[in-house]
């Protein structure tokens, strides 16, 4: 399996160059040439467990041997205290897929636990070093360092933006104190963290001395790892209901968990619908529902992980969308980048793609779906799933479960709980022991200068500074 840009002018490379590249040197996103048919495989993956499935999902992408892909996924995967990884769960007229039971409580550790043994499997095989350069809403920051904290051969530096995050989330990264790990607050907001990144990354020069890699879900292997639980979660919603399709509904601001799920049905698993889901930062819902994908101000909510305007993993669905065309997708690519916006003509029948709908789920969306799920089944939702369920529910089916992706454990945004309930339930031992933990960050400007100069200098043996 080879990986191409979506921008045409990297030259295809091997999984193992994909993984460490990263962003494609020529500032587009990773894609497999051809996306596998697994079609006449789904009954005979369909009784497998979530790590045999894994093994047998990622083959189809990696050159990596079935022995040694089976020894990381069993690593990776020995951190989650659930025995099915990504349990399924029926909560009224919806299945909640459970992606929270890794050691960060968030979706993001499903994909974050298998790259950080990855990169250690590569970097061992090829006597290299690496420096993560990663940008966080929320979450990716401390299921990353996670993932990698304490490794031979590894550093890593996460950007959030300053005060833009829950209290817990910020928490979770600021206090591992592990010498190969650098908290930075940028002032500003995730998609200036996500455009410093994207800027670094492209110069080469840079990027290339100081041996920069990503974990962000611009790296391929992040949106492989997530492939997986789409067809675990069919197969056991299939089993239980005897129905031959599902249906999915997604919180998303990047747009790289749902990509997951729509690569998942181009391989041919039975997906009736993909279902969008976004707070008021609702580009993308927008984008879905016109064809028009224009950029507005970033607006603060009760789920920050999706208070994201550019979603960087769009640009593959766009390739994909224009016939795999990467210079058409170069143009449209330029004309964001000077007017903000882009559009796309609707089909015959006025949808933009007749695999995905979408919607919002606002403040009082939010908080009334955590009350009524507590209240009917005593089952507490995170705000990010909330907005997910809320928007999952307008687009249920008789014959296509909805199964909603629950990306967060509630404990991780007590606040949110506590405002929806009045009460102060959301509990859960690895967030009550963040309480009294030491900190470490460093506070920089939204200029990626600065963030150069900062990187140039730890790598060369400063370290960040306790606050």
């Amino acid at each position: 399996m080879k990986y191409v840009s979506t921008r045409g002018q990297t030259d295809p490379v091997g999984f193992r160059e994909a993984v460490m590249m990263g962003l494609a040197r020529d500032g587009g996103l990773l894609l497999p040439e051809a996306i596998p048919d697994a079609s006449a495989a789904l009954e005979r993956w369909r009784p497998l467990d979530y790590r045999a499935l894994a093994c047998e999902v990622m083959s189809l992408y990696t050159d990596v041997p079935a022995e040694t892909t089976r020894r990381v996924i069993g690593k990776s995967y020995a951190t989650f205290a659930h025995d099915e990884v990504t349990p399924v769960s029926r909560v009224g007229e919806a299945f909640i897929l459970e992606l929270f039971h890794g050691p960060t409580l968030a979706f993001k550790d499903v994909a974050l636990q298998y790259l950080g043994h990855l990169f250690e499997l590569i970097l061992g095989e090829e006597n290299r070093r690496l420096n993560i350069l990663a940008a966080t809403s929320g979450d990716t920051g401390s299921a990353a360092i996670h993932g990698v904290r304490g490794r031979e051969g590894i550093r890593i530096f996460v950007m959030h933006p300053h005060g833009k995050i829950s209290v817990i989330q910020e928490k979770q990264m600021t206090s591992v104190l592990d010498s190969n790990v650098f908290n930075i607050a940028v002032d500003g907001t995730f998609d200036d963290c996500q455009g410093i990144m994207k800027t670094i990354f492209n110069d080469l020069a840079f990027k290339d001395r100081y041996e920069l890699g990503s974990v962000n879900s611009i790296n391929w292997a992040r949106v492989l790892a997530q492939i997986v639980y789409y067809f675990y979660a069919a197969f056991r919603v299939m089993d239980a209901t005897s129905a031959d399709r599902v249906r999915f509904s997604v919180p998303t601001g990047n747009f790289g968990d749902i990509l997951a799920g729509y690569m998942a049905a181009r391989m041919g698993l039975p997906v009736g619908a993909l279902v969008l889901a976004t707070n008021e930062n609702d580009i993308l819902s927008r984008f879905f529902n016109t064809g028009v994908y224009s950029l507005g101000a970033v607006h603060a909510t009760l789920s920050p992980s999706m208070d994201i305007q550019v979603a960087s993993n769009f640009e593959r669905y766009l390739y994909c969308r224009v016939g795999e065309d990467a210079a058409r997708l170069r143009g449209m690519m330029s004309e964001f980048h000077e007017t903000k916006s882009l559009s796309i003509e609707p089909r015959p029948d006025g949808s933009i793609d007749d695999l995905f709908v979408a919607g919002v789920g606002d403040r009082a969306a939010t908080l009334a779906t955590i009350e009524d799920f507590n209240d009917k089944y005593d089952y507490l939702l995170d705000p990010h799933t909330a907005v997910g369920v809320h928007v999952g529910l307008q687009y249920l089916s008789d014959d296509e479960p909805m199964i909603c992706l629950a990306t967060a454990h509630p404990a991780k945004f007590p606040g949110a709980i506590r405002e929806a309930t009045g009460k102060d339930i959301a509990k859960h031992p690895i967030v009550d022991a963040l309480a009294d933990l030491p900190t470490r960050c460093e506070v920089l400007p939204a200029s990626p200068d600065s963030l150069k100069d900062y990187l140039a200098n730890a790598i060369a043996g400063g370290t960040a500074r306790l606050t």
